[in-house]
């Protein structure tokens, strides 16, 4: 998943937490490999991505900076993690 796919995926499920898998790609051809960089826990929360890392430290991340930051990563399969961050409409 390309890190537009995963922003347009996140947006429409938004305030749910999703755990996805950060790959990169070294190597050309046919030896050409998939690595995987870590797990991050994202959360679209309005126009911000709350993004943790794998060493546990959250960011809030304008979409534009999301798309800076992580745009040569390729994704795998988002995993809800069952955790809502955002109950306002809940109780609004």
């Amino acid at each position: 998943m390309t890190p537009d796919d995963l922003l347009a995926y996140l947006t429409a499920r938004g305030g749910r937490e999703f755990a996805v898998t950060a790959c990169t790609c070294q190597g050309r051809g046919k030896k050409t490999r998939l690595y995987e960089v870590g797990i991050y826990r994202l959360t679209v929360r309005g126009e911000n991505v709350q993004a943790t890392g794998p060493s546990g430290q959250t960011r809030r991340l304008s979409r534009p900076t999301f798309l800076e930051v992580f745009g040569g990563y390729e994704f795998r399969e988002a995993v809800p993690t069952g955790v809502m961050t955002d109950l306002g409409p809940l109780f609004g």
